[in-house]
């Protein structure tokens, strides 16, 4: 099992900010650096999913029409992915990334995949910002 951790750090708006980290341990074996690799995330306030620990699986995804990260049984929600995006509108409930994020994620992910045989992948959520509004719902796809 691996877990890879997402910190909410700033608010602005309804844009919440904050930090993805992939573990060391995921890394390609030809990639020599030894450390973890940091991709920025963004939500929407409006629908933001609670803070937890989540089953993170890639699936198709028929609105996008390829595979994409899907954070699985979030409670009372369905379809939360992880997708590009630049604004929090862009969003009702996923978590973006930019596109370096986007394929940064998709490759180590490929690669978690083949190197934990299809073992359990966590994304492990917590705040480290002011309260947020109560989350609205909604689903990603």
């Amino acid at each position: 099992m691996l877990t890879i951790q997402m910190t909410r750090t700033r608010k602005s708006g309804n844009a919440v900010f904050g930090k993805m980290v992939l573990p060391f341990s995921a890394r390609p074996i030809y990639d020599r650096e030894d450390k973890d690799i940091t991709i920025d995330t963004l939500e929407n306030a409006l629908y933001i999913i609670p803070a937890g620990t989540y089953p993170l699986r890639r699936t198709y995804s028929y609105k996008f029409k390829k595979l994409l990260p899907l954070v699985d049984e979030v409670p009372d929600r369905s379809g939360i992915r992880i997708h590009k995006g630049t604004k929090p509108e862009h969003s009702t409930g996923c978590i973006l990334t930019d596109q370096y994020g986007q394929s940064t994620l998709d490759i180590l992910l490929n690669r978690i995949e083949t190197m934990y045989n299809n073992e359990e992948i966590l994304l492990q959520i917590s705040d480290n910002l002011p309260a947020l509004p109560c989350p609205g719902s909604g689903s990603g796809q």
